[in-house]
Formats: C-alpha cells, structure tokens, sequence
C-alpha cells in the first residue's frame, strides 16, 4: 500500500522544481521516515520524540549530508549543490549555522528529489546507513 497520492515525476520534471520546493518535501519525508523508524522501536512517545529531534535538525543532517556523499551519484549531488545554493526569504533560525542550514536544505532537497521521483528504495538506503538496521524499521 503506499500513500502516495500521485505519480511519480520523470526526474526531467522533478528536476525542474525549485530547489526549495523540493526541500519543503524532503523534510517531511525525512521526518516519516525517522519517526517510522523509531515506532517499530517500541521507544515511548517522549523518547521518540528526543530521538527524532536528533535526525531532524540542521547540524545533523549536514553530518548525515558528509555521510551519504560518497555514495550519491552526479544527479543527486547536482539536486544537493541546488539545495545547499537556494536561499529562502527567512534567515537560518537562531540556533542553526548558515553552513549547517544551508548543508541540510541540500540533503532535504535530495530527499524530496528522491520520494518525487519514486525512489522511496534510495531513500531507505540512506536511512540505513544514518540510522542503521536497514532502513524499513
């Protein structure tokens, strides 16, 4: 069963978005796919949430970005220098680094690429490596 609502885009079109469009979808994505994560984990409600506030932040998902790196391919490293290079009309929240901020919009972008375009197979290979087990829960 999926919850998709609509079909997936040809990476032509995806690659058309905004890359702050793609962002803003990534980072729900991202945060499904931690907080799935941690439900099959059988945490309580208060340390899932602590855990997933880890996975969700900016410092952290520019530390996941170095991660993935080496393992993306020119396409999606083209979406993540996209995401790093889009400036949003507000400022880095206060708590965040610009670098930070900036780094995570690009690892969001990437995600949000990823679900757009179908590849919810990649998404989980990179959940795997960041949150270790196999991705799926």
């Amino acid at each position: 069963m999926s919850l998709r609502l609509t079909e997936p885009l040809a990476e032509r079109d995806a690659g058309m978005l905004n890359a702050l469009q793609l962002a803003y979808l990534g980072d729900s994505v991202w945060e499904t796919v931690v907080r799935d994560t941690l439900v099959h984990r059988g945490l309580n409600v208060h340390h899932m949430h602590r855990s997933c506030v880890e996975y969700v932040n900016a410092a952290a998902q520019a530390s996941f970005l170095e991660m993935i790196l080496p393992e993306t391919d020119e396409r999606e490293q083209e979406i993540i220098r996209r995401g790093r290079n889009a400036h949003a009309r507000h400022p880095a929240p206060k708590n965040q680094e610009l670098g930070d901020y900036s780094a995570a919009t690009g690892f969001e972008a990437l995600i949000g690429f990823l679900y757009i375009t179908g590849r919810e197979d990649r998404i989980l290979q990179f959940a795997g490596m960041i949150i270790g087990g196999n991705g799926d829960g």
